[in-house]
């Protein structure tokens, strides 16, 4: 039987999550091999000692095929799942090339409502899928990542047409028992996801506070349903409608999620570092002119983090 090879770009918390479970449960596989591309004391802890993983559910070690910071040692692999920062996109795929062939799919779990887009436009001759995740995770030290929190769930798909190997990935990912889900309506899906992060992530880092901390006082709840409407208004121009009340649903996930949790744009903005304020606030404005639709409070969130930024 031919091994199937998965490699993994990006071993932060999504990345470290995910790659985590499949290395634990294809660790003594023979057809199985799951590769990590990282780099630094990161890639020395996972050498010398696997990945860390841990919850209130789960602490374990796990060790890939292969960790290394050279895409060359893995060569060519059937599936590349790339979990970095949005920004860091195009020296990305550069930097995994020698991991492409005609037949790699590419699978993105990137935040952000073009990410596949903008990948088929660096890779025209590649499948590449559609992907997002609902976890709060973090790596915390090397070679550490730790989760919280009940969401844990990654979700798929392909707008391309009927692909066999959508369901062959599912049962990898849910026999290494990862809450996986393949979407028929990924464009949907994803845009879902970006409307929860795009609020969250703006909201969290404009006024430095947790998500817990969107929802209340009421001023805090009600700015942050004012900015849900702005963005489903941006969403419906683009071809995006939501069932249900979508604004409520965003505000009841901030309220589950654990106390002190906070978007990962909010942590970048905080320790100083690059933010994908861009691809999270940014593109919603952008698209908001490309439309006219009037999104003062987008504008104004854009405009105040754009300059803390500089």
């Amino acid at each position: 039987m031919k091994s199937v090879k998965i490699a993994i770009l990006g071993l932060g918390g999504v990345g470290g999550y995910y790659g985590g479970k499949l290395a634990k449960r294809y660790e003594t596989s023979s057809n199985i091999e799951i590769y990590f591309i990282a780099r630094g004391q990161h890639l020395q802890a996972i050498r010398e000692h696997g990945i860390h993983i841990i919850n209130e559910n789960e602490d374990f070690f796990a060790k890939p095929t292969l960790a290394t910071s050279d895409a060359a040692e893995i060569g060519p692999v059937d599936f590349m799942v790339i979990t970095t920062k949005s920004y860091d996109l195009k020296s990305s795929i550069e930097q995994i090339r020698p991991c492409i062939d005609r037949n790699t799919v590419i699978l993105p779990l990137l935040n952000g409502g073009d990410i596949t887009e903008r990948i088929r436009e660096i890779l025209p001759d590649n499948t590449v899928w559609s992907g997002y995740s609902y976890i709060v995770s973090r790596r915390t030290e090397p070679g550490v990542i730790r989760t919280s929190g009940p969401f844990l769930r990654l979700v798929f798909g392909y707008d391309g047409g009927s692909d066999k190997r959508l369901s062959a990935f599912e049962t990898l990912l849910h026999e290494a028992e990862i809450d996986a889900h393949y979407s028929v309506n990924i464009r949907q899906s994803v845009w879902k996801k970006f409307f929860f992060i795009s609020v969250s992530a703006s909201l969290t880092s404009y006024l430095n506070v947790g998500f817990n901390e969107l929802t209340d006082p009421d001023e805090r709840r009600n700015l942050t349903a004012d900015v849900a409407e702005e963005f489903l208004k941006v969403a419906r121009a683009e071809g995006i409608n939501f069932e249900g009340n979508p604004t409520e649903e965003i505000i009841n996930r901030m309220e589950a999620l654990p106390a002190g949790s906070t978007a990962s744009m909010h942590s970048d903005f905080k320790s100083g570092g690059r933010t994908e304020l861009e691809t999270l606030t940014g593109m919603v404005v952008r698209l908001a002119h490309k439309h006219n639709i009037p999104v003062p409070l987008y504008e104004n969130i854009y405009s105040e983090l754009k300059n803390r930024q500089t």
